[in-house]
C-alpha cells in the first residue's frame, strides 16, 4: 500500500489508492476491496475517515456493497476510471503541452516526433535497457 500524506484529504487519498489498485489491475472487477477497518488499522486513521473514502466509490458505481460481506470492484469499472483518466490526462497534460508548442513555434509533426521519442526512451528505461 502506498503512503498517505497531510497534503490532501485523508478519505480522497484512500479513494485514489483503491482507483490506482483497479486501474493497475491488482484489484479485479468483482473482487473484494480491503474493510474499512483494515484501512483504518494499516494507515492509523479514524474507520469514519477509512469509509468515507470507500462510500466517495460507491456513490460513483465503482465499489457495490454486498450486504454482510463487504465491499466489491464493479464490473466496468476498470474501464470507466481508464476513460475518466484519459480526459484528465488530455485536460492536465496535452492541451498545456499543445499551447506551449504552438507559443515555441513546435509544428504538430516535430511535437509528434518528441513524443515518441521520449516514450521510446521511458520503455528503454523502464525495461533496463539504459
Amino acid at each position: 500500500m502506498s503512503v498517505i500524506d497531510d497534503s490532501r484529504p485523508i478519505f480522497l487519498q484512500i479513494a485514489e489508492l483503491i482507483e490506482n489498485d483497479i486501474v493497475s489491475g491488482t484489484l479485479g472487477e468483482e473482487s473484494q476491496v480491503p474493510s474499512t477497518n483494515e484501512f483504518a488499522a494499516y494507515y492509523r486513521i479514524n474507520p469514519a475517515t477509512a469509509a468515507k473514502g470507500v462510500n466517495l466509490l460507491v456513490e460513483s458505481g465503482i465499489l457495490y456493497k454486498k450486504r454482510g460481506i463487504g465491499m466489491f470492484v464493479s464490473t466496468g469499472s476498470r474501464a470507466r476510471l481508464l476513460d475518466i483518466r484519459r480526459k484528465d490526462f488530455q485536460a492536465q497534460y496535452i492541451q498545456p503541452l499543445a499551447r506551449e508548442a504552438r507559443k515555441l513555434g513546435i509544428t504538430g509533426e516535430e511535437l509528434s516526433i518528441m513524443i515518441k521519442q521520449s516514450l521510446i526512451a521511458e520503455v528503454a528505461e523502464g525495461s533496463g535497457l539504459r
